[in-house]
C-alpha cells in the first residue's frame, strides 16, 4: 500500500515496498496516457496535476486523431505512419468521443503541385494499415456539394479521411480507467520538489489536502510546456530541456457551411488551415505556428494570429470571415522537441523520451513533443524505457484494445446508443440525446437513471446542461469549477450566458 506523509521529516528509511511503483508529474494526454497504462499492467501509479486535468496543451488542439499529411513533407515517415495507425485503434476503444471525418483538400493553382498531393495521399492511404476508414477520392468543386461555399477559382480537390477527437474528453477518461485500475489522481495539486533519496523519489505536494509527502520508485515528467521548468525548479537537474514552446491558436466562428466535411486549406506562406464542423452550431478554424517566450498558462490567441486564421479561410470561402465573426478563440502551447529547426512549423512533431537513471539511483523519464494521436504508443514506449528499472513495466503492452469508459460500443454503433437513449428517455430532444453519448458513451445512461422528465434531471443551468450531469462530473471525473464543465468536459460555455456561467460556479462551489 504506497504512504502519504503530512510530516516534513516523515518517511527517512521508508520502505521501499510502502512507496508507489510510479510517480506521474502532469496531467495532460501523455501523463494520464502513461499512468493508465501503468496501472493496466499492475503497477501503484499516483499522479499530480497542478490545474485541472488537461487544463493546458490537451484541450487546446485541432481535435483530430490524424496522421498529419504535411509532415511527409518534412520526412517525418515513422511519425506519421504510427500516427496513421493509431487512428482506428484508438476510434475502437473510444467510439463516442472519437468518429471518422473526410477532408476536403482543394488543389490551388500556385501552391503544392497536383502530383504532389496526389502522392502523398496515396502514402496516406496505404502506409497506415487502413482497414474501415475509406480512402482518398478526387472531387470536381463545380458538381460536388463540398465546392459550394467555394469561391469559383476552385475547381478540383481531394477528399481523404482522418478522425475527430473530443481532446479533453481523451484525457480525462484516460484519468477514469487508470483510477479504476488503482491510480491517485490528485488535481490541483502541485509538486513542490523531488529528489531522490534512499533509492527512491521523495516528492513535496501542495493541494487542497496540504502539504505531503510522496514516495516513488520512479518518476515521470510529463509535464508538457512545463517540463523544463520541472526540470530545473522542481527536480534541480542540469539536464538541458530541449523544448521548443510553439504557439497554436483557434478561432471559432458561425457555422460557415451545411455539410459535415472538412476542408483542408493551402497558404501561400506553405502552412495549412483546417475549417472544421464544430459542436453542431459553428466552424472551427486553426492553427497558426509560433514561437512562444511568455508563461504557458497565460498565452492567448493575438489579434495578429486571428487576423490571420481570418485571411487564410476567406481566401477559399465565398463568405468572408472577419474577426467581428469570431465568437471564440484558444490558445494553446505545443511542448515540442527542440530540434533545432529554423521555423516552428517545421519543428518534430515526434516524442522524445529522455531517462535519467543513474545505476543505484530512482528513475526519471522526461516526456518531451508528442501528437494526441501518438499519446498510446508513447505511454507503451515510455514504458519500455523503465523496463529495466521497473520489472511491472515490462509486462504485456494492453491498451491497444482496452475500451475507454463509456465506448464499450462497436465503432459503426453510435446511431443505436442515440436509439436506446432516446427510447429510455423520450421526453429527451435527440440532439441533447447526441450530445450526451457523444460526451460519456454508454455511461449517457449513468446520468439519466431513474429520470422520467426534464424535472428528474434536477437544476436547470442553461442550454441542455442539467443537475445530474453536472453531478456527475463532479462525482467521476474531478470537475470543481464551471469553467472544467464548460470549457473541458464539455464546449457549453458556447451556449451559455456570463450569469448563467456564474450561477453553475456558485452551485458547484456550494455542492
Amino acid at each position: 500500500m504506497a504512504s502519504e506523509t503530512t510530516s516534513p521529516t516523515a518517511g527517512f528509511g521508508v520502505d521501499p515496498g510502502s512507496a508507489y511503483d510510479l510517480a506521474v508529474i502532469g496531467g495532460g494526454i501523455n501523463g494520464c496516457g502513461i499512468a493508465r497504462d501503468a496501472a493496466g499492467r499492475g503497477a501503484s501509479v499516483v499522479l499530480f496535476e497542478k490545474d485541472d486535468l488537461a487544463s493546458a496543451t490537451s484541450s487546446r488542439s485541432t481535435k483530430l486523431i490524424h496522421g498529419g499529411l504535411r509532415y511527409l513533407e518534412y520526412y517525418e515517415f515513422r511519425l506519421v505512419r504510427e500516427a496513421l495507425m493509431e487512428r482506428e485503434r484508438l476510434w475502437a476503444i473510444a467510439p463516442h468521443i472519437i468518429r471518422p471525418l473526410r477532408f476536403v483538400l482543394p488543389h490551388h493553382k500556385g501552391l503544392r503541385p497536383a502530383w504532389l498531393l496526389r502522392l502523398g495521399l496515396f502514402l496516406y492511404d496505404h502506409i497506415g494499415g487502413r482497414k474501415l476508414l475509406p480512402a482518398t477520392r478526387t472531387l470536381d468543386l463545380a458538381h460536388d456539394a463540398a465546392g459550394k461555399p467555394l469561391k469559383d477559382n476552385q475547381a478540383k480537390a481531394f477528399e481523404y479521411s482522418d478522425c475527430w477527437v473530443e481532446d479533453a474528453r481523451l484525457v480525462v477518461l484516460n484519468a477514469m480507467d487508470a483510477a479504476v485500475r488503482g491510480t491517485a489522481i490528485h488535481t490541483r495539486t502541485r509538486v513542490a520538489a523531488a529528489h531522490r533519496e534512499n533509492g527512491l523519489w521523495r516528492l513535496e505536494t501542495e493541494g487542497p489536502e496540504g502539504r505531503r509527502t510522496v514516495w516513488a520508485k520512479a518518476l515521470v515528467n510529463a509535464a508538457g510546456p512545463w517540463v523544463g521548468e520541472v526540470l530545473s525548479g522542481v527536480i534541480h537537474t542540469n539536464a538541458r530541456a530541449g523544448v521548443r514552446m510553439v504557439q497554436g491558436s483557434h478561432i471559432v466562428v458561425p457555422r460557415l457551411y451545411e455539410h459535415d466535411r472538412c476542408y483542408i486549406f493551402q497558404n501561400a506562406d506553405g502552412r495549412i488551415v483546417f475549417a472544421i464542423p464544430y459542436e453542431q452550431d459553428f466552424t472551427l478554424i486553426g492553427t497558426t505556428d509560433r514561437d512562444y517566450h511568455g508563461d504557458p498558462a497565460e498565452v492567448a490567441a493575438t489579434p495578429e494570429e486571428i487576423a490571420y486564421l481570418c485571411a487564410a479561410a476567406s481566401e477559399y470561402f465565398r463568405q468572408p470571415v472577419t474577426p467581428e465573426s469570431v465568437v471564440w478563440t484558444y490558445s494553446g502551447v505545443r511542448p515540442l522537441y527542440d530540434d533545432g529547426a529554423s521555423k516552428a512549423q517545421e519543428a518534430t512533431r515526434d516524442y522524445v523520451l529522455t531517462l535519467d537513471a543513474p545505476e543505484g539511483s530512482a528513475p526519471l523519464l522526461s516526456v518531451f513533443g508528442g501528437k494526441i494521436t501518438t499519446y498510446r504508443r508513447l505511454a507503451e514506449s515510455a514504458l519500455a524505457k523503465l523496463a529495466p528499472h521497473a520489472p511491472w513495466a515490462a509486462r504485456a503492452a494492453w491498451t491497444m484494445t482496452g475500451a475507454l469508459p463509456g465506448g464499450d460500443f462497436p465503432v459503426g454503433g453510435f446511431d443505436r446508443l442515440v436509439d436506446e437513449i432516446t427510447a429510455t428517455c423520450p421526453w429527451l430532444e435527440r440532439r441533447a440525446a447526441t450530445r450526451l453519448a457523444r460526451s460519456y458513451g454508454t455511461r449517457a445512461h449513468d446520468i439519466l437513471a431513474g429520470a422520467r422528465s426534464p424535472t428528474d434531471l434536477g437544476r436547470h443551468f442553461g442550454a441542455d446542461l442539467y443537475e445530474s450531469e453536472v453531478r456527475y462530473l463532479m462525482r467521476n471525473e474531478w470537475a470543481r469549477r464551471a469553467e472544467d464543465v464548460l470549457w473541458r468536459r464539455s464546449k457549453l460555455g458556447l451556449r451559455l450566458t456570463p450569469q448563467e456561467r456564474e450561477a453553475l460556479d456558485d452551485f458547484m462551489q456550494q455542492a
